[in-house]
């Protein structure tokens, strides 16, 4: 039986949150949703994903500090991110790949896009 990869979905819309997490379920991943990112390293810690989805635009706390902050830990820091986010200048890929992203997908998203972007990382 093969155990689905298990993916940290980090997203403050609503919206967003339930499309990433409806389309990674339909392609058999496991899915933890978090809202809030100042939840998002402890649930990394307890979920231990084979990969976070980090929206960089959050109230709270930037997904760009949070990037920084799972990479800097080490439990999390060969966790592949994904960061989605409409920042979409070729600074901001950039300013979050240098951060640790190993990926970058900006909204609004193509679905063929985002899942060939996680098909990648795990």
């Amino acid at each position: 039986m093969r155990v689905a990869k298990r993916v940290l979905v980090v997203e403050d819309n609503e919206l967003n949150l339930k499309l990433f997490c409806d389309l990674l379920r339909a392609h058999e991943f496991a899915v933890e949703p978090v809202r809030d990112g100042r939840e998002a390293v402890a649930r990394a810690r307890d979920f231990l994903p084979d990969l976070v989805i980090m929206d960089i635009q959050m109230p709270h706390v930037t997904g760009y500090d949070l990037i920084l902050e799972m990479k800097a830990d080490e439990a999390l820091a060969t966790i592949p991110v994904m960061a989605v986010t409409a920042y979409a200048g070729r600074d901001d890929e950039d300013r979050i790949r240098a951060a640790g992203a190993d990926a970058y997908v900006s909204k609004p998203i193509s679905l063929v896009r985002f899942m060939d972007a996680v098909g990648a990382l795990v």
